[in-house]
């Protein structure tokens, strides 16, 4: 998991470094500067004197000495506790260092740690009382420097204001910074080009270093200061796969570069002091990655996820990732929800809703009774009001539970010290209750319980944890009933994570902790109110000039937790699972399978074909092509048997080709106006044409006469759809009308009479519509660029989505009528979740898709340049260009068992296309 990898990727540059120190030695904001070979010299003067061979480390608060044997104690002397610092042997007077030639420095203080004996991880040891310690530097040149440098870090410690002694530290490292730059011998090639550098701090978690990031041509560097844990840290810019803004200590000064795709753990983490200096690497970073999208929305993955492409748990890792979460920063540490609520039973049942936890509901809101006495407090409390007064996740909550994993985290968070035995991670069972009945325990899960690395529950390190009231020794974390093993307790949580239940609900929690519940009066309503400074622009740190006032509330900040940044102001989608999963929407190893061989109806084998064929839509290849109009075509309709193809054109015709013969059959034209769609009826008897006369013309095949006409608009009828003898008509006079008494067969004895059912209302002309499945939803496309989806049981519209800059040139439902895909004159595919009305995926071509055909999953479009383009919407990319007509594809055709596929262009053509697989 991503915390256990970080923590092997320290300890393999502890390996490098061959130290037992780390940063984890130093306080919570202090810095390492610089470290001398020196001897720690004992009983100096006396008989027993003996030296102590090792580093002495000069940080900005404290004097760290690393012995060369592990068996001796790293020594660490607070700065603040000093009483005296200078050259050994001298009277006290510090103004003549240069007269004395001693290599021998005295610290004489009031209290003294010591850390890591016979290298074991164990809480510190301290000494009180007035003693003195004698290092002696091997480079006796250095003393004068190395003292000095002491007594201005000691006036910083010995400051009464905190907001003072962080300035003064600050100013102290600035010029260090501005003293040094980066090595320009530590590039890879001589060839490689500068293009920027500037001063950063390299961010781990609880600790920051500081140094010099240089980017070139090739490559990215940090240089640490300290020349801590290596000196250059260098990172391919050809290896980076994604890069992220990130939000550190409240301010936008954060990046982080990862190598990967997938993992969370990223490569580097970098903190500039000036936002600019961020955003012009994060610039450079992204123009080096051309055809790379430095940054996915989270909306790019929700699709994904939806589909059964990403698992609940990677999703989670992505949300958590976009919204500013990093391993690397304990304060904003990826948040996992607890999802089981059985840790007393001998199985466990994940058929059986009981055994979940309410996901509609933050933790806090799970114990009925004490959301009573919080609500009570709550409405008497003064406003900023809040209901919890501790957070879901804080860096105190993640070492709770990674103790075993990370001991020295936890020391340096808590002062060398672990926290009481009785109040530690003893049990799950018991820290689940806790959650349920605690006063001030409300924290979610991390990662770690739903990855496969079992270690942050046993105490394989044999650290010494404290021994509990009863009396028994704190070691390994006691398992449910229902696990067997650490290993078995991390697959349950794992299934449980993943299983149908937890699928229908995960998107109530995403609402809640990234969602539209998370602020405002949504919050309120969720019960789901945290403390101001947990959220993002709860204060802003620049408006604050007290200094002291400055340091404490970032301090608060940092260690009470931080809410996750919004992603989603709007419901959030909720998962397809395979109960509503139709069958259609998968690729065929997603496809739920047969009750047993040889049962499969012939409706899975089509589906299963449809499946196949667009698995292989790449492979599209051009069978005939014929010119049978003299303007573009616009519209094109097929017989049930494929023999007779129908269509429409600008040229005011209505054409029908015999695609047996290759001959033109038919040629009519109903006025001068073009016809902009056409369609058949059932039984292949009628086709409707619709007009830029206003009119709809209805044409018997069978009598090769017009049967009637449909005068219902006051301008052109863009587009027409027909479903269980109704027709759906949409118009540039800004409407969309629905009318009935059209029958399947209908004859020439007569004209029809035809009733308006339902008149739906547009701004401005409408362009394009579409029906689901069942016919219960029509999506429409405006010349504005708005996409509308209706209710047609109720005539109302459910959502109203302005995604594109520009026409909308068609529209169409997913077969499973989950999304609706729109594409336009801006180049844009948008994807839209129909339940919620959120754009949840939106990619871009460098001119329109006039039409298209999808599946939910690939796209098939035709471009403005005469270009077939297959897109891969979970992928995220064009996976294949296909040419075609020498002018835009302005219609489409597919046939039911997905094989076929026909197009029309304004280059009059209508071209015929086979899979070939």
């Amino acid at each position: 998991m991503a915390f256990i990898r970080k923590k092997r990727r320290e300890q393999q540059l502890q390996l490098y470094s061959k130290e037992r120190f780390s940063l984890l030695l130093l306080n919570l904001e202090e810095y390492y500067f610089e470290q001398h070979t020196a001897n720690h010299i004992q009983n100096k003067g006396d008989q027993n004197e003996r030296k102590i061979r090792g580093s002495l480390k000069i940080c900005s608060k404290s004097v760290i000495f690393e012995p060369d044997a592990i068996s001796q104690p790293i020594i660490k002397i607070p700065l603040r506790d000093c009483i005296k610092i200078g050259k050994h042997g001298e009277n006290g007077s510090n103004r003549h260092f240069a007269k004395a030639k001693s290599g021998e420095i005295s610290l004489i203080f009031s209290q003294v740690y010591f850390i890591k004996e016979h290298n074991i991880v164990a809480p510190y040891k301290i000494e009180r009382g007035k003693m003195e310690y004698v290092f002696e530097l091997d480079v006796s040149g250095k003393v004068e420097d190395v003292v000095e440098t002491l007594l201005q870090l000691h006036r910083a410690s010995r400051l009464d204001k905190l907001g003072d002694q962080t300035a003064m530290i600050t100013a102290i490292l600035q010029s260090r910074l501005a003293r040094t730059s980066f090595d320009k011998n530590r590039f890879q090639s001589v060839s490689e080009k500068l293009h920027m550098e500037c001063k950063a701090e390299m961010v781990t978690p609880l600790v920051t270093n500081p140094g010099h990031v240089c980017i070139t041509d090739t490559n990215l560097y940090f240089q640490p200061l300290n020349g801590y844990p290596k000196p250059v840290v260098q990172i391919t810019l050809q290896d980076v796969r994604r890069i992220y803004k990130r939000r550190h200590g409240l301010m936008p000064l954060g990046l982080e570069v990862f190598c990967t795709e997938d993992d969370l753990c990223s490569d580097i983490y970098l903190k500039f002091y000036e936002p600019q200096d961020r955003d012009d690497l994060y610039f450079y970073i992204a123009t080096y990655l051309e055809h790379h999208a430095a940054e996915r929305t989270a909306e790019s993955y929700t699709l994904q996820w939806q589909r059964g492409h990403l698992s609940n748990y990677q999703y989670l890792l992505h949300l958590n990732n976009l919204a500013d979460r990093s391993c690397n920063d304990l304060s904003q540490y990826p948040v996992f929800p607890w999802v089981i609520g059985d840790y007393c039973s001998a199985e466990l049942d994940l058929s059986n809703p009981g055994t979940f936890r309410d996901l509609s509901r933050p933790v806090g809101a799970l114990n009925k009774e004490r959301l009573e006495r919080l609500l009570t407090r709550y409405q008497e409390m003064p406003e900023p009001k809040f209901m919890y007064g501790s957070h879901y996740s804080s860096p105190g909550y993640v070492l709770f539970y990674l103790v075993r994993i990370a001991p020295e985290y936890m020391l340096c968070l808590q002062n060398g010290r672990f926290d009481n035995a009785d109040r530690m991670f003893n049990s799950i069972a018991e820290t689940w209750k806790n959650c349920l009945d605690g006063a001030t325990d409300f924290k979610e899960l991390i990662p770690e319980f739903y990855g496969d690395d079992v270690s942050f529950l046993v105490n394989s390190l044999k650290l010494d944890l404290g021994k509990r009231q009863g009396g028994q020794m704190v070691d390994d974390v006691e398992l449910p009933p229902w696990a067997r093993s650490p290993e078995d307790f991390l697959q349950k949580s794992k299934d449980a994570l993943e299983s149908n239940y937890v699928s229908e609900h995960l998107h109530e929690w995403i609402d809640l902790i990234f969602g539209y519940k998370q602020k405002g009066s949504d919050a309120v309503g969720a019960h789901n109110v945290f403390h101001p400074l947990t959220y993002e622009g709860g204060v802003d740190l620049n408006s604050i000039e007290d200094p002291d006032e400055k340091v404490a509330m970032l301090t608060q900040i940092l260690e009470f937790g931080q809410t996750p940044k919004q992603l989603f102001v709007t419901p959030h989608p909720r998962r397809i699972t395979p109960k509503f999963k139709n069958f259609s929407q998968t690729c065929s190893h997603n496809a739920p399978m047969a009750d047993s061989p040889g049962e499969e109806s012939f409706e899975d084998l089509t589906e299963e074909s449809k499946s196949l064929a667009w698995n292989n839509i790449t492979k599209l290849q051009l069978h005939e092509q014929y010119k049978i109009h003299k303007e573009a075509v616009t519209g094109i309709a097929v017989s049930c048997n494929g023999s007779s193809v129908f269509t429409t054109s600008q040229d005011s015709t209505l054409k029908m080709f015999s695609k047996e013969s290759k001959m033109l059959q038919r040629s009519i034209s109903f006025s001068n106006m073009a016809l902009s769609s056409c369609l058949l009826l059932p039984g292949d008897a009628t086709v409707i044409s619709s007009s830029w006369d206003n009119n709809v013309y209805f044409y018997s095949i069978a009598f090769a006469r017009r049967q009637d006409t449909l005068m219902g608009h006051d301008d052109a009828v863009s587009k027409i759809c027909w479903r269980d003898n109704r027709l759906y008509s949409a118009s540039w006079d800004s409407t969309v009308k629905v009318w009935s008494g059209v029958a399947a067969e209908m004859t020439c004895t007569r004209r029809q009479r035809f009733d308006m059912l339902a008149e739906l209302e547009h701004d401005v002309s409408v362009d394009t519509i579409s029906l689901n499945a069942a016919s219960t939803l029509l999506v429409s496309g405006t010349k504005e660029g708005t996409v509308t989806i209706w209710d047609l049981t109720t005539a109302t519209v459910l959502h109203q989505i302005p995604c594109h800059s520009g026409t909308v040139c068609d529209t169409a439902f997913s077969p499973d009528s989950r999304h609706v895909l729109s594409t336009g004159e801006d180049g844009c595919l948008n994807v839209i979740d129909v339940q919620t009305g959120m754009l949840i995926s939106s990619m871009t071509s460098d001119e329109p898709q006039r039409c298209f055909i999808w599946d939910g999953n690939s796209v098939l479009s035709g471009s403005q340049s005469g270009e077939l383009l297959v897109w891969d919407l979970l992928g995220g990319k064009i996976s294949e260009r296909i040419q075609g007509h020498t002018g835009a594809v302005t219609c489409i055709w597919m046939n039911e068992q997905c094989s076929s596929i026909i197009t029309g262009g304004e280059d009059r053509q209508i071209m015929f296309w086979k899979l070939q697989y």
